[in-house]
C-alpha cells in the first residue's frame, strides 16, 4: 500500500529524465544583450548588487575593444583569475601574434580558442545560465558588442581538510574521510576504484539551491533496473532547498513510515568503494560529507569494513556479537519487565531472590522503573551529542554513573534495572550504523510496552511484529530481508558468518549485478 502512495505521489514527476538540467527555469530563456553596459546593469538588477560581487572591465590587449569578467569574491580560484585569466587578456599586445580584430564575434573566439588557457571553458548566450554559473563559482567574461559570453570553470573555494571520520571508527583500516566538497569526495572514489566503468552522473537538486547531486555506480556490475529506478526517483524531487543528503534519503526512500533506515549513510570512501563494487549505488550531494548508499539489508547495515580487513575468524566473531548486541538493545528491558511483573517462576531462585531483595522498598512497578531508566539514558545520550564534545563525554560518564547510584540509593529503582539498562546502552552502541541503533531505541519502548501488558507473549509477538515488517520492507525495491528471505544461501557466506576472502568469489545475488563473480582473469568485456 505505501509503494503504491509513494508511486501516486510521485506520479506527475516519473516521466522527467534525469539528466534534465534543473538550472534551467520555466519559459524561454533569457538572451543576453550585445550591450557590456546594459549586461552589467542587469547582472547587478538581478543579484541586488551584493558587496562580494567582482566587476572587473578592462581594454583587451593594445586595442578599444572592451570587456568585463563578473565573479563572486570567495568562490572561484583567485590566483588562476590573476595568472591565467587577467593576465592574459589585459598584458598581452597581440593576440597569439595576430592584431586585435575589429569584430566582436571574433575576438571572443580568439580568446576562447587561443588566449585564455584554462582546462575548463564554454560559451553561452543565456543570461539565466550564466549567472548561475557565476553563482557556483565560475568566471563570466562578458566582451563588448556580442550577446555571447564565456564561462571559465575556476570553483576554488575552501574546503575542510581531510579528517578521520567521527560516526564510524575502525581500529584497523584508512583514515581518511569525505568532506563536504563533491569533487574531493569523487576524487577520493576514483582513488580506490580504478575501473574504466566507473560512472558519475551529475544533476541538480532544489529549484532555488541548485545543489549539485552525482550518482556513482560501476557500469559494468550494476543492475540496469535498479540504476534507472534510483534516477527515477530523483528524478521527483521537487524542493526549494536541499542542505543535506538526507533530503534526498527521506524524499527517495520506500517506506517513510518505518522506523528502520532504507538507505545507508557513510562518510568512509572504502565503504563506498566497496559498496560501488558489490553492485549498489552511491549518491554523493555537494555541501555535506554524508554519501548515500543504497539498495541496503539488514545485514548490510550490522556490517563494518574492519569485518574484512580482520582475518575472517575475528570478523566472524565481531559479527555475531553485534547480532547479539541488536537483539540486547531492543529486548533486554522487555525481558526484565516480563519475567519480574509475569513469569518470576522462569528466573532461577537463588536469582529470583535475589532480584526480589533488591526490589524491597522500590515503589514503582518494573515498567515505571524501566520506562524512568531507559528515558534517562536516552536523554543523557542526547545531551552528550549535543554539548561540545569535552564536555558531552563529561556529562554521559559523570551523569549516568551519578543519576544511577542516586537512584539505587533513593530506592527509587533496583540495582538489578541498573544493570539491565547498562547493558542495554552497550549493546546499543555496539552497533555500526547510528540510524539503524535510533531505530532499535524506538522499538525498545514498544516493546517495553508489550511486556508490560502481555508479559513474555508481549516480548515474543513484538519481536513477531518486528519480523513481518522487516519482510515486507523494501530498499529501493530490493528485500531489506534478503538473503534470509528471499532465501539465497550463495550469500550467507558473508552474512552471519564471514567466510575467508578466497571464498567470497561471488556478489551478492539479491543486488541482481550483471557480472556475479568478482574473481576472473581480466576485463568483463
Amino acid at each position: 500500500m505505501l509503494r503504491r502512495f509513494w508511486s501516486a505521489r510521485h506520479k506527475k514527476k516519473s516521466s522527467s529524465p534525469f539528466m534534465q538540467k534543473a538550472l534551467q527555469t520555466q519559459g524561454p530563456p533569457v538572451l543576453l544583450s550585445s550591450s557590456l553596459q546594459e549586461n552589467m546593469e542587469t547582472i547587478k538588477t538581478e543579484l541586488g548588487n551584493p558587496h562580494d560581487l567582482l566587476i572587473r572591465t578592462l581594454l583587451i590587449g593594445n586595442s578599444h575593444h572592451t570587456c568585463a569578467i563578473v565573479a563572486i569574491d570567495g568562490l572561484i580560484n583567485s590566483d588562476m583569475l590573476h595568472s591565467q585569466v587577467l593576465s592574459h587578456i589585459q598584458l598581452t599586445i597581440s593576440i597569439a601574434g595576430k592584431i586585435v580584430p575589429s569584430e566582436p564575434e571574433t575576438i571572443l573566439n580568439l580568446l576562447n580558442e587561443e588566449v585564455l588557457s584554462v582546462s575548463e571553458i564554454k560559451k553561452s548566450s543565456s543570461f539565466t545560465d550564466v549567472i548561475d554559473c557565476v553563482l557556483a563559482g565560475d568566471i563570466a567574461l562578458f566582451v563588448d558588442g556580442t550577446s555571447q559570453v564565456i564561462v571559465i570553470d575556476s570553483k576554488g573555494w575552501k574546503t575542510r581538510a581531510t579528517e578521520e571520520p567521527v560516526s564510524e571508527g575502525v581500529v584497523r583500516g584508512p583514515r581518511d574521510g569525505f568532506t563536504e566538497s563533491i569533487r574531493d569526495n569523487t576524487v577520493r572514489i576514483r582513488r580506490r576504484v580504478k575501473d574504466k566503468h566507473l560512472r558519475f552522473d551529475g544533476s541538480f537538486v532544489g529549484s532555488r539551491s541548485k545543489t549539485e547531486l552525482i550518482i556513482a555506480y560501476i557500469d559494468s556490475i550494476v543492475d540496469p533496473e535498479m540504476l534507472s529506478e534510483v534516477k527515477r526517483r530523483i528524478a521527483t524531487i521537487d524542493i526549494d532547498e536541499v542542505e543535506e543528503s538526507g533530503f534526498i534519503e527521506q524524499w527517495i526512500e520506500d517506506d517513510f513510515l518505518s522506523p528502520f533506515p532504507q538507505i545507508h549513510n557513510t562518510e568512509r570512501p572504502d565503504k563506498v568503494a566497496a559498496a560501488l563494487f558489490q553492485g549498489r549505488v552511491a549518491i554523493l550531494l555537494d555541501g555535506t560529507p554524508m554519501v548515500l548508499v543504497l539498495p541496503i539489508t539488514i545485514g548490510f547495515l550490522l556490517h563494518s569494513p574492519e569485518d574484512y580487513y580482520e582475518r575472517w575468524i575475528a570478523g566472524t566473531l565481531a559479527r555475531l556479537l553485534r547480532y547479539l548486541a541488536s537483539f540486547l538493545a531492543v529486548f533486554s528491558p522487555a525481558f526484565y519487565i516480563a519475567l519480574v511483573t509475569f513469569h518470576p517462576g522462569l528466573i532461577p531462585s537463588d536469582l529470583a531472590f535475589s532480584i526480589a531483595a533488591t526490589r524491597d522498598g522500590v515503589p514503582f512497578p518494573a515498567f515505571v522503573e524501566s520506562l524512568l531508566m531507559v528515558t534517562t539514558m536516552e536523554l543523557l545520550q542526547e545531551a552528550g551529542l549535543r554539548l561540545p564534545k569535552p564536555i558531552g563525554q563529561t556529562v554521559g560518564i559523570v551523569g549516568g554513573l551519578v543519576i544511577g547510584d542516586a537512584a539505587v540509593s533513593a530506592g527509587i529503582v533496583s540495582p538489578v534495572m541498573v544493570i539491565v539498562v547498562a547493558l542495554t546502552a552497550i549493546a546499543s552502541f555496539a552497533i555500526p550504523s547510528y540510524h539503524l541503533a535510533i531505530a532499535f531505541r524506538m522499538i525498545r519502548f514498544l516493546a517495553m510496552l508489550a511486556a508490560a501488558i502481555f508479559g513474555i507473549y508481549g516480548v515474543v509477538l513484538s519481536f513477531i511484529m518486528i519480523m513481518i515488517h522487516l519482510t515486507n520492507l523494501t530498499s529501493i525495491g530490493y528485500p531489506y530481508l534478503a538473503p534470509f528471505t528471499p532465501q539465497m544461501p550463495q550469500d550467507w557466506k558473508d552474512l552471519i558468518l564471514r567466510a575467508p576472502v578466497t571464498f567470497l568469489r561471488k556478489r551478492p545475488g539479491s543486488l541482481h549485478p550483471k557480472d556475479e563473480t568478482r574473481t576472473g582473469t581480466g576485463d568483463p568485456t
